[in-house]
């Protein structure tokens, strides 16, 4: 965070000071809104959540650095008191980010907006100092709390944007003004908030609209093979670039093969030139989440070789997001655990099958552990039942279902495609999966876990890597 004074910050966020007996004094270390993470010279943002109130930490965060705490009432610490924290949050992202004058790059989509986010961020770290959003804190929170932490040095800001209706997006662009925007996909995640994949192409486009004109440097980067994403093109005044496999894409794959371990390679071609890419993920479908990328960074000027060394060279930066661990005795366990939606879901599956191909030529098991898919309204039976038939038809060894009733119609799913119980199998809870795979894995095993973050599956991958070498022979 660029240095404030707390008379600045106050006048900023139009608050109130209370028991700030040096109104000059600078605020100079991160924004926080967890007392935990104070560190000397912090701004606390007295956060009041469902569970704890951030209020009741305002002592503790000050005893241990904070130079004062935003909040809604006085606390008996200095303190900037405002109407809303969250917005006043919102009004001192805005003001940085424009004394700043970083490049922002924001990015949207229904399905893998992390991986793209930590894809560009890799990229975009070879042309100079990049901040990007950690993890998956793209709401109204997360986001202001990312941006704070921007320097003078800092030459890109890369926000994920997530939106849980419509207007969401648009109220995070006006906190970050984007000067490129992108958009990865629009598909089935939340479709019971939003009510159909159109609106939610609404929701998603609010992105483009935000963007600065062709002639301000504004660029939409779009997915050509995705129908409704490319319409957007009609909803911006920026300049459009067009990523995917289509023959028109200006950023696009071509000879896309995955390795024997599931991982992509590909020829990625750019108006500038063209470049062989294997990557070090798993699964296809990080094809087009490169694509992404590989647009962004060559509109900010990497050369076309540098992009590919570049994606052949990253991680994964974010937990439990195809997160490959061998153990010792040969068992694989992908731990896709963070959150699910019909489209991820598909392309785990894919991943699975790619990476268990060798494996089960050698007489080893695809095992897919599966839980509910949140917040798909209407369509949840028909997309449970799909995703357990997919399992079948991609030969996976086993299906695992864990948990109530939307598990039972993967499980159903995977029965009336023709797996007649003996390749799936339904059980309550965690526990219930971690002592059937204790029991039955065996050596060169491949697991996929993966499920809606509220189901918690990650423990079934943590308790598996921690028993490691406990399989059956």
């Amino acid at each position: 965070m660029i240095a404030l004074s707390l008379a600045e910050i106050a006048a900023i966020v139009g608050g109130q000071q209370h028991d700030i007996p040096d109104p000059g004094r600078m605020a100079e270390g991160p924004v926080v809104r967890d007392s935990r993470d104070v560190r000397p010279g912090s701004l606390f943002a007295a956060i009041a959540g469902e569970r704890v109130d951030g209020h009741d930490f305002a002592e503790r965060a000050v005893a241990d650095g904070a130079v004062a705490v935003l909040a809604t009432r006085p606390v008996g610490v200095p303190a900037i008191v405002v109407p809303d924290v969250v917005a006043a949050l919102g009004a001192l992202a805005r003001a940085v980010v424009d004394k700043l004058g970083t490049d922002v790059v924001a990015l949207t989509g229904s399905a893998g907006k992390t991986s793209t986010k930590d894809l560009i961020a890799q990229l975009l770290q070879r042309l100079g100092p990049t901040v990007w959003t950690p993890g998956s804190l793209n709401n109204e929170i997360g986001l202001p709390l990312t941006a704070l932490t921007a320097g003078p040095e800092t030459r890109t800001l890369v926000l994920e944007m997530g939106a849980r209706g419509i207007g969401h997006i648009r109220y995070l662009t006006e906190l970050t003004p984007p000067r490129i925007g992108v958009v990865l996909n629009v598909g089935t995640a939340h479709v019971g908030e939003f009510g159909g994949r159109e609106q939610i192409a609404v929701a998603k486009g609010e992105l483009v609209e935000a963007l600065p004109p062709a002639d301000a440097g504004g660029v939409a980067v779009l997915n050509a093979d995705d129908p409704l994403v490319r319409a957007m093109s009609d909803r911006t005044k920026a300049r459009t670039v067009l990523f995917g496999e289509a023959a028109d894409a200006h950023v696009r794959a071509e000879d896309v093969r995955l390795t024997a371990t599931g991982q992509p390679s590909f020829t990625l071609h750019t108006p500038t030139g063209c470049a062989a890419v294997t990557m070090r993920l798993y699964g296809e479908h990080h094809v087009s989440n490169a694509l992404a990328a590989a647009a962004v960074a060559h509109e900010l000027g990497m050369p076309v070789t540098e992009i590919a060394t570049a994606l052949s060279e990253a991680g994964q930066l974010s937990r439990w997001r195809m997160e490959v661990t061998e153990r010792a005795d040969g068992v694989t366990i992908v731990n896709d655990a963070y959150n699910a939606n019909p489209e991820s879901m598909r392309a785990a599956l894919r991943a699975l099958a790619a990476m268990g191909a060798a494996a089960t030529a050698k007489g080893a098991r695809t095992w897919a552990v599966l839980g509910r898919m949140a917040e798909l309204g209407e369509e949840s039976l028909a997309e449970h039942d799909a995703v357990g038939r997919l399992a079948v038809r991609l030969n996976v060894g086993k299906l695992v279902a864990v948990g109530g009733r939307e598990a039972a119609w993967l499980q159903m799913g995977a029965y009336n495609e023709g797996s007649w119980g003996e390749e799936s199998v339904h059980v309550s809870d965690a526990q219930a999966a971690v002592d059937l795979l204790r029991s039955e894995l065996r050596p060169g095993d491949v697991v996929l876990v993966k499920a809606s973050r509220s189901v918690g599956l990650e423990r079934v991958a943590e308790q598996l890597l921690a028993v490691d070498g406990e399989v059956a022979g």
